[in-house]
């Protein structure tokens, strides 16, 4: 199934919901009600944005998945599913960011795990153990790992993942998304060389954000 509509498929009934509710309330002479609620559906139409990008070429390139803001960058302990060392980089999603996330890299995706958690908001640091997420696990063209993680937020209460254990992907490709708010991790080899810092904004399968060893 593709995924390249100007707006993503799952965010048609969000939309198609709030439209109604706004023509029924314009006609019903509810104006100031009906104005909010036309703001409401111009901002889901803007959510469920999906844009087309061109992710940059060259070996050992790792893009971002997401559009956003770097809010981490370091080397920490992986205990849960890569069971090693690895580089971090933590990117946040604000409500008003496209929320349809690319792959990082070229390579097949090995593992897939989900797991249904809490719903702290997604810029702290906790939200990476606690939150409900999707960690899916890549060997690269170059015979590396590396995971990449989507994480819900406070507001967003549904991660959505097109991408399956097996499928091979390329970098910049679209997998999934999340609705309203949230955050990435990706987990690189150690020594990988990052090019983001905190602070940085973020474009999904364009920015790069490390080369890998």
């Amino acid at each position: 199934m593709r995924h390249d509509s100007i707006i993503a498929l799952e965010g048609l009934p969000v939309i198609g919901v709030f439209a109604a509710i706004t023509a029924a309330l314009w006609i019903a002479g509810w104006y100031k009600a009906a104005f909010v609620m036309t703001a409401l559906t111009v901002f889901a139409v803007s959510f469920f944005r999906n844009p087309e990008r061109r992710p940059p070429t060259g070996e050992n390139l790792v893009v971002s998945p997401a559009d956003g803001t770097v809010i981490y960058v370091g080397e920490v302990d992986e205990p849960r599913i890569l069971k090693r060392r690895a580089v971090k980089v933590s990117i946040f999603m604000s409500v008003f960011n496209v929320h349809v996330n690319r792959m990082p890299e070229s390579g097949r995706i090995t593992e897939i795990h989900y797991n249904k958690g809490k719903f702290i908001s997604a810029n702290r640091d906790k939200a990476s153990l606690d939150n409900e997420q999707n960690a899916l696990v890549m060997e690269t063209e170059n015979g590396g790992n590396i995971m990449f993680v989507q994480i819900a937020g406070l507001v967003a209460r549904r991660i959505v993942c097109w991408a399956r254990p097996g499928d091979t992907l390329r970098r910049g490709e679209r997998f999934g998304l999340i609705m309203f708010g949230s955050r990435l991790d990706i987990y690189l080899p150690p020594g990988s060389e990052v090019k983001v810092k905190p602070g940085d904004k973020t474009k999904a399968g364009e920015t790069i954000v490390g080369v890998l060893v």
